[in-house]
């Protein structure tokens, strides 16, 4: 028998896809360097750690993790409805708003179609592209945020997809809400926006775009956000689409059943109606971001100013060694030379002890490398 490569079985989108790289694990830094004091300031999660009503959520629902979960989401999606001014068929859940940019592709991309996005945009978006052996076209940034402009002339009768993050990661740039809601009405009818919200709850309230009101108007758009950002789930993975109920009938034929589990369902409805703790968490990022920036300004250094919970800051050479001195000494931060941003450093908002502890060993670490 003729031995054949796994390599070459593969489909060519798979066999070019250099996968997504996350975060290093506090675990993994503790196992290399024998470390005890670590920080994590890299994968924008919320540190204020989980809300006690939805600890105690889990709590309770733990006695039926024997069963599968209500694979339609039917009390999630129930509580979404009501806070969004939706129906629940128009809502679509993922496994964190990622699943959701890969349903999107699976469901409407083929190879002879091609896939807008913008220059340092979300790592996801070419991914999902990718994967399904769509084209990406890249549109160069402008002030490292979205060029609707540019983005709009490269838009042609075989693109079916446009991807905007507003805010967007990892630079934390905001559109304005008439120049986006301006870009998705001149869209063809073939082009689906998917608007990519995960940092939304972070926005200034007075900045925010309204853009769940527009789905009346606008058929070709879906809405992602998460749980894992400001409601403080990254660990068990929810996140939601919502857009027209056609479209989002389409995404849920591909979806898999169950693709949320029971105590995650749990958690996400609870955490829903905790507005305490989401206030409170936004007041935390708030007053971070400004310690942060401020000691950037007495360092010397720039940044992006950013809407999100993290702020990238431009070292004005390569950051990757003061990357790895900052590992040295025990803090974790997001390398983003693979966004085509090699001065920069990615810092998640951290509590007020971690941004301090973070801001002196940065300190130490520029006086020494």
């Amino acid at each position: 028998m003729t031995m054949t490569s796994m390599f070459d079985l593969a489909l060519p989108g798979i066999q070019k896809l250099i996968p997504y790289t996350p975060g290093k694990p506090i675990e993994e830094l503790e196992r290399e360097l024998g470390l005890s004091e670590i920080i994590k300031l890299a994968s924008n999660e919320n540190p204020s750690g989980p809300s006690p009503q939805v600890t105690d959520a889990i709590k309770q629902a733990l006695p039926d993790i024997t069963r599968y979960p209500d694979g339609n989401g039917f009390k999630l999606k129930s509580v979404l409805a009501e806070k969004y001014g939706v129906e629940p068929c128009q809502i679509t859940l993922g496994n964190g708003s990622n699943e959701i940019l890969e349903l999107v592709a699976r469901t409407f991309l083929t190879p002879d179609l091609n896939v807008v996005f913008s220059q340092h945009a979300f790592a996801v978006y070419p991914l999902v592209t990718q994967s399904v052996g769509a084209k990406a076209q890249e549109v160069a940034a402008r002030d490292y945020g979205h060029d609707l402009v540019a983005m709009r002339e490269h838009i042609n009768d075989k693109t079916r997809l446009v991807f905007i993050a507003n805010p967007n990661n990892p630079t934390g740039t905001l559109l304005a809400a008439d120049a986006l809601e301006e870009f998705i009405a001149s869209l063809p009818a073939h082009v689906i926006c998917v608007l990519d919200e995960a940092y939304y709850e972070y926005v200034d309230p007075a900045k925010r775009a309204d853009a769940i009101a527009w789905l009346a108007h606008y058929p070709n758009l879906l809405i992602t956000r998460t749980f894992s950002k400001a409601y403080g789930l990254a660990g068990l993975r929810v996140g939601f689409g919502l857009a027209s109920a056609e479209m989002s009938d389409l995404l849920n034929r591909v979806r898999q059943p169950f693709n949320n589990n029971a105590l995650a369902l749990v958690a996400a409805e609870t955490a829903l109606q905790d507005q305490d703790y989401l206030q409170h968490s936004v007041a935390l990022n708030n007053a971070g971001m400004q310690l942060l920036t401020e000691a950037f300004a007495a360092l010397g250094l720039s940044w992006i100013p950013s809407a999100g919970n993290f702020v990238s800051v431009d070292f004005g050479r390569d950051a990757q060694p003061i990357y790895q001195a900052l590992l040295q000494k025990g803090v974790i931060v997001r390398p983003v030379a693979n966004y085509g941003m090699p001065t920069f450093l990615r810092i998640s908002i951290g509590t007020d002890v971690e941004n301090r502890f973070f801001i002196q060993v940065l300190s130490d670490v520029l006086n020494d490398v």
